[in-house]
């Protein structure tokens, strides 16, 4: 949706050229999500450092030459920072962004440390896995994901980073709580795509969508009789295009999830009363499609 919307700002008609950023916005996805995953080692290591260097300071305290080391032993942490399906990535991702930015770190570091959240856990008196592993997902989607300056890094780092934050955060907090043991080996980078179907349902929507948008906007414009066209937002005319290219031309897909993913891109993108009028005409389209036998889904695109 958002890389025909370009389209149409740009006035570009180069299929290929907004593809290939389509693609390439998507491969970043992995990105982001090394670079939040790998925040936890990082803030794990600066706190190790710090109490490290503490403890050899010529009047350290009492406190600092026997320091807590709870939080640096989290057995979350270690999971993390052994894991070979994450070393791997992020070698051959080569993701560095925390050693050159170090300074967000430590701001994320110094927020954990003056939280509730750290401090309860500190002084529990507990020492279990199922601890660790709550104490860091909470972590994780409390002062990490929602931290504003964390935020602003990453929209200056890539733009389109804005809409994939809260989806990988998301993957991540899931990955986190599924974790069982110390020995729990089934923490894996995930997959951009489920299969090659997945991928090429990507770029075949794009081309089907932008190739066919006359036709398609043929389909609904006589479904507005109280609306001038050019009054529609432009993202609802093209959230109704993808719809109706989704029904008529990706048999497997069933209509409901066509309108349901749709209805939620309105809401998250266009205007208030936007999702209340692409239902209404979604609605009266698939009951002309049945009539006409237009729709032709098979498989589970039945249900």
């Amino acid at each position: 949706m958002q890389s025909i919307y370009a389209m149409h700002q740009n006035g570009s008609d180069s299929i290929e050229k907004e593809e290939k950023f389509l693609l390439y916005s998507i491969d970043n996805i992995l990105d982001l999500y090394l670079i939040m995953v790998s925040s936890l080692i990082e803030i794990s290591k600066k706190e190790a450092i710090f109490i490290e260097k503490s403890s050899q300071k010529h009047l350290a305290t009492p406190e600092e030459r026997n320091p807590n080391k709870k939080f640096i032993n989290n057995s979350i942490f270690q999971i993390l920072s052994e894991n070979n399906s994450l070393s791997i990535a992020l070698e051959n991702r080569k993701i560095d962004n925390w050693s050159l930015n170090d300074d967000y770190i430590i701001i994320l570091l110094n927020e954990i440390k003056q939280s509730e959240l750290y401090q309860k856990y500190m002084n529990s008196g507990i020492n279990t896995f199922e601890e660790d592993r709550e104490f860091v997902a909470d972590m994780f989607m409390e002062l990490i994901a929602p931290n504003e300056k964390l935020y602003d890094y990453l929209e200056d780092n890539k733009l389109t980073w804005v809409d994939d934050i809260p989806v990988v955060n998301t993957q991540i907090i899931k990955q986190l709580k599924q974790l069982k043991s110390i020995s729990d080996e089934s923490f894996r980078v995930p997959k951009l795509y489920k299969d090659q179907e997945d991928k090429e349902f990507v770029t075949n929507l794009f081309r089907k969508t932008v190739l066919n948008e006359t036709e398609l906007a043929k389909e609904y414009i006589d479904k507005t009789p109280n609306w001038d066209t050019e009054r529609i937002a432009e993202i609802d005319t093209i959230v109704l295009k993808m719809a109706i290219c989704e029904f008529l031309k990706f048999p497997s897909i069933p209509v409901k999830v066509t309108i349901n993913e749709y209805l939620e891109i309105a809401k998250e993108y266009s205007t208030p009363k936007s999702s209340i009028f692409i239902n209404g005409i979604l609605d009266n389209l698939v009951k002309e499609f049945e009539t006409d036998k237009k729709l032709n889904k098979t498989g589970r695109g039945l249900m």
